[in-house]
């Protein structure tokens, strides 16, 4: 696991230059953009929705009993408002990484192959539509996976764990293939996303524990007041991105040294294929 901790501090270096955080901006303007209006055309009737499911199925009753239990009956005047936030989490999570796919993760490999791996031959095994399925697919699945689990909430550190496996997941899917896109050929990005599989499942799990961070910032304005819903999403909307970024130059550093690795190790056009029955994540 020593190249995931070195990804890491190379990352960590590369977050915060000037060339990184003027990428954020265009997602977080689209990020902005769309959740800010869906918010303010949406949430009203999303609200008025979920408080009349609870009243027609005497869900009040039920959470007030669980909330007590739990000695967290103070939150009961707001269970609406945080059944809300929990079904759009994923969607905002979701969407900030359809963001980052599309227009931060191309440049972030340009950026570090130019400037880290530049005699790293670009052999195109990745492409635009491809990574746009990829994420389309990834996310709708994760989204899916994210609203089945929402039961898990009456079990907190179950919830969590089901959670950072699940971002773990979609993680390592979409960004290791954005990662490898234009480096690798496809029989490359295969055996390397194979090979690497579990360390590039524990970079987005580590990733998903900063990513509970949004979410707790959303949440805690639902204790102090439901008006301050629209701007703590976007609050949390920019973290998602900047939390998406690192994660993408995480990627991006551990991946081009895996392939530079791969290359050095096999003879030339060789690449080592997985086996029989094997998938790549």
């Amino acid at each position: 696991m020593s190249g995931v901790a070195r990804a890491w501090r190379r990352a960590l270096r590369a977050q915060f230059s000037r060339r990184m955080l003027m990428l954020s901006f265009v997602p977080l303007l689209l990020s902005l953009l769309a959740w800010g209006g869906l918010l303010w055309a949406f949430l009203p009737g999303l609200l008025d929705w979920l408080h009349a499911l609870f009243v027609e199925y005497g869900w009040f009753q039920s959470s007030n009993s669980m909330l007590s239990t739990l000695g967290l009956g103070a939150l009961k005047v707001i269970v609406v408002p945080i059944v809300a936030i929990i079904l759009l989490l994923p969607l905002m999570i979701a969407s900030s990484l359809l963001f980052m796919g599309i227009f931060a993760m191309p440049a972030i490999e340009r950026h570090v192959g130019r400037r880290d791996y530049p005699k790293l031959e670009q052999k195109e095994g990745g492409s635009f539509a491809g990574s746009v399925w990829m994420n389309l697919s990834s996310v709708a699945v994760f989204a899916l996976l994210w609203l089945c689990t929402v039961p898990l909430y009456a079990i907190p550190p179950l919830a969590v764990v089901v959670q950072a496996a699940l971002w773990g997941w979609v993680a390592s899917r979409v960004m290791s293939y954005d990662a490898l896109a234009a480096h690798a050929s496809e029989a490359e990005r295969k055996a390397l996303m194979h090979k690497h599989r579990w360390p590039l499942l524990a970079i987005g799990m580590a990733s998903g524990a900063l990513g509970a961070l949004p979410g707790i910032a959303w949440i805690g304005g639902a204790v102090l007041a439901v008006v301050l819903f629209p701007i703590l999403a976007i609050l949390s909307a920019w973290l998602y991105l900047v939390i998406f970024l690192f994660t993408g130059l995480w990627y991006q550093y551990y991946c081009l040294q895996a392939l530079e690795e791969l290359r050095l190790a096999s003879p030339a056009g060789s690449v080592p294929a997985p086996m029989h029955g094997d998938r790549a994540l």
